[in-house]
């Protein structure tokens, strides 16, 4: 009888050992995932809170080339309405070799002028071809790594992979955070101040939020 009774119990605590190693596995991986991560966005937090507070010192490059002829008959004027599409990949090729621009993207061509927008994390640029006489000008600007950091905060301008990594990062967070509040009910017996802590991480920013944010 003692024998039977004994097997269920121990059944029991082999599956709760099971799922202890395994929230203590999640927990880890999804905080070594999610350190660097999380670092970046709570250092941004700061940043993009005191953004008017940090002075920043804009870079602009201007550049003005000629497009060569032959480039040039792949731009000339026709009676095609005004389009979004990408440049020739010879005249792509060429803005990035003399411009020291990116020359991907949907372009606006117009009758007269093809206007490509490039901006980017921390800064922007542009390039203007007139497709009359070939005449390239094009601008760049920096506006420091700070900005470049709250751009990535963002998601700003900063394409489909980095989206894919925001999201990614985002459930690697949620599974940190939510193994840990299931670790924190596992051993909130021996630990008092667990709920009230919770409850305070909770309470604090609801208060504020009353109080101060209209």
């Amino acid at each position: 009888m003692h024998g039977t009774a004994r097997i269920p119990s121990q059944k029991k605590k082999s599956a709760k050992a099971f799922w202890l190693k395994q929230l203590h596995t999640w927990h880890w991986v999804s905080s070594a995932i999610s350190l660097i991560g999380l670092l970046l966005f709570a250092f941004t937090g700061i940043t993009l809170n005191h953004a008017a507070d940090i002075e920043g010192s804009p870079q602009t490059v201007e550049k003005a080339a000629t497009l060569p002829a032959n480039l040039r008959a792949q731009i000339a004027p026709d009676d095609q309405p005004d389009a979004k599409k990408p440049l020739p990949a010879p005249v792509t090729a060429w803005i990035e070799q003399t411009m020291g621009q990116r020359g991907t993207g949907e372009a606006e061509w117009s009758a007269d002028e093809i206007y490509l927008a490039l901006p980017r994390p921390g800064g922007d640029g542009w390039v203007s071809i007139d497709r009359t006489d070939g005449t390239v000008t094009s601008e760049a600007t920096s506006r420091g790594w700070i900005s470049y950091l709250n751009d990535l905060h963002k998601g700003r301008n900063a394409g489909t992979v980095w989206k894919w990594f925001i999201d990614i990062f985002s459930v690697a967070c949620f599974l940190f955070a939510l193994t840990g509040l299931v670790l924190l009910q596992l051993h909130a017996k021996k630990r008092p101040s667990t709920w009230p802590l919770v409850a305070a991480g909770l309470a604090l920013p609801a208060i504020l939020a009353i109080i101060f944010i209209h």
